[in-house]
């Protein structure tokens, strides 16, 4: 029997994705987020609340970086999600992490992040679901210590977590529990 919870943004897993961008001041701030993801073969959408400081520092800049966290810097992802921007002079400092400028878009690479996303502003939209932003991938940096042998991505080397909306934790990925279009081929016969 299941139990019925109402309307509620339960998904699971959730990605923890870290958000820099430059302010006009030229400081650092990072947000941490979960309601966004891939949208397109090149694009990101980010659903955020217009509020931020990281929704300021997209539309003046017209550009982001999109990190996937892992789990070394989970205090600081953490961090990033429970700090406003808006009300601490220099988040991005208090963190004790690291940041270059993208040679591609004008935002921040945080260096201890093993995969980011460099992207431009596409679209800014405003609808009955809040405030989306939509980026091109004009790039992606990927620190050589999580590639395997062929030079791909290895998740399990990428020590990424996941959000958990049910109960507000984080979880560290598992072991690979299947092949995606391979897993399932049995039933095609």
């Amino acid at each position: 029997m299941k139990k019925s919870f109402g309307a509620k943004p339960y998904l699971f897993p959730m990605p923890v994705l870290m958000i820099a961008t430059y302010g006009e001041d030229g400081k650092i701030d990072v947000m941490n987020m979960a309601w966004g993801g891939i949208c397109s073969g090149n694009q990101v959408a980010l659903n955020i609340s217009e509020s931020h400081k990281t929704a300021a520092n997209i539309k003046a800049k017209g550009a982001f970086t999109l990190s996937i966290a892992d789990i070394p810097h989970l205090p600081q992802a953490d961090f990033f999600g429970i700090a406003s921007g808006n009300n601490m002079e220099d988040k991005f400092a208090r963190s004790g992490l690291h940041a270059t400028p993208s040679e591609r878009v004008d935002a921040p690479v945080i260096e201890e992040f093993p995969v980011t996303l460099e992207c431009k502003v596409t679209e800014l939209q405003h609808d009955a679901g809040g405030f989306r932003v939509l980026g091109e991938i004009v790039n992606v940096l990927v620190d050589e210590h999580v590639l395997d042998e062929a030079g791909k991505v290895d998740p399990a080397k990428l020590n990424a977590f996941v959000f958990d909306q049910f109960q507000s934790g984080y979880y560290a990925i598992g072991e690979k529990v299947g092949q995606a279009w391979s897993s399932g081929k049995k039933y095609l016969e």
